[in-house]
């Protein structure tokens, strides 16, 4: 007999909803699985291993257009390696290099990659215009980066684990202009270029354009370019027209290079002020001689007398047939060293014990923005948002040799800055 409003345990309608109930359990069962399964994978999720190197992750434009930095981040990495492993350490640390390449792509990637590799922290990657795009993933997952070379407003901002070691544009540039008054302060007519498909060009020109602004002077030619540009012939002529006494150009190794040489080919003999994009003796062999009397603010000056500079500069000269380093290796080594030293303090803390991965990544973060480091490029600390903090800066001059292919960054000006200061 059926009671009121229920089924008996043999009527067709019951087994279907009891089948339904069972495999909805199942399903549910499998996702839970999956879910799990999903999570013991990640490496985030793994307890940190106890014994041997921790990795750590870079990726540098070793390929592409902008694998002049890449080459001198990698050489700047290798040395503060030997350097720093043949001191006294608590744990050795593994660096896994991965090609960024030179666009967003390429960076995202390697990122990439390199988190699935289970890295404690990560360097790189080497251009502004890369870390808006691949920054915001490390982010995501809890990775902290320490940013070498990205020198664009906005890096640390784009989140809490995202740092970097490279002063920001608007610290640097007006020095070179400054210098550039100084030695002309009959200065009126400034003819700006600029890389337009370059985030960090374009970030840079408008901090250039501000700066001749707030000294009174408007430009009377702005010229847009490409980074693949190699024929600047027709940008020049136009800017020539306007009779400038100097000429600010925010641009890459390669294309400006190449658009310092045309410029003076094509009659300019005034002054030159360039960006960070420039700041690399790889230069020397793309501009040759018409590269003399070039002016460039530095966050880092090989003049530098401190114990760690020396150091770097003589092993630099090394490994380099006797060349002076530029800033770019400078700062590379100066990312791997605040996270070495970082990892340092936090292993003899035992701050790697019993957690898993993603717990050692937020330790290591908070250990690397609390600490204080004497560097090749002097004292330096960091903000709480990541941003660099660095009191000393430089206006250097290109020198050519006689033979018109081998150069150095000649020290003009040291500046004190009393607001970057700690």
């Amino acid at each position: 007999m059926l009671r009121s409003g229920g089924l008996s345990p043999t009527d067709p309608l019951a087994a279907r909803r009891r089948g339904s109930a069972r495999l909805a359990t199942a399903l549910a069962g499998a996702l839970a699985l999956l879910a799990y399964l999903s999570r013991s994978s990640d490496p985030a999720a793994q307890p940190v291993r106890q014994r041997g190197p921790l990795p750590l992750g870079a990726a540098l434009a070793l390929t592409g257009n902008a694998n002049l930095y890449g080459q001198d981040q990698r050489m700047g990495i290798s040395l503060a390696q030997g350097w720093l492993h043949n001191r006294p350490h608590h744990r050795a640390v593994e660096l896994q290099l991965e090609d960024g390449a030179s666009d967003e792509p390429s960076a995202i990637a390697a990122f990439n990659l390199l988190i699935r590799r289970g890295v404690i922290a990560l360097i790189g990657p080497t251009l502004s215009q890369q870390a808006f795009a691949a920054d915001p993933i490390a982010q995501r997952r809890g990775v902290p980066v320490v940013a070498a070379s990205n020198t664009a407003k906005g890096i640390p901002q784009i989140g809490a684990f995202i740092s970097r070691v490279s002063a920001q544009s608007s610290v640097i540039a007006p020095l070179s202009i400054d210098e550039a008054l100084r030695r002309e302060p009959g200065t009126r007519r400034v003819a700006v270029f600029f890389a337009q498909d370059d985030a960090y060009s374009t970030a840079e020109t408008a901090i250039f354009q501000k700066v001749l602004a707030a000294r009174g002077l408007t430009p009377v030619s702005i010229q847009r370019t490409q980074l693949a540009d190699n024929d600047f012939q027709n940008p020049i002529t136009a800017a020539l027209q306007q009779r400038p006494q100097l000429v600010v150009i925010s641009a890459q190794a390669v294309d400006g290079g190449n658009l310092i040489r045309q410029l003076r080919e094509l009659g300019y003999r005034g002054q030159i002020v360039v960006g960070n994009g420039l700041n690399t003796p790889n230069i020397y062999p793309i501009c040759q001689r018409w590269c003399d009397g070039v002016l460039i603010a530095q966050a880092y000056s090989p003049e530098l007398n401190t114990p760690i500079n020396r150091s770097f500069r003589s092993l630099f000269a090394e490994a380099n047939n006797g060349r002076v380093p530029g800033q770019i290796a400078a700062q590379a080594w100066t990312a791997y060293q605040v996270l070495f030293e970082a990892i340092q303090r936090l292993q003899a803390r035992g701050g790697f014990s019993g957690v898993t991965l993603a717990e050692a990544r937020w330790r290591l973060l908070q250990e690397l923005l609390s600490g204080r480091y004497n560097t090749p490029l002097g004292p330096i600390h960091f903000r709480a948002d990541g941003e660099v903090v660095q009191g000393r800066f430089y206006v250097a001059q290109v020198r050519m040799d006689g033979t018109g292919r081998n150069g150095r960054f000649t020290l003009v000006r040291e500046r004190e800055l009393p607001e970057a200061k700690p």
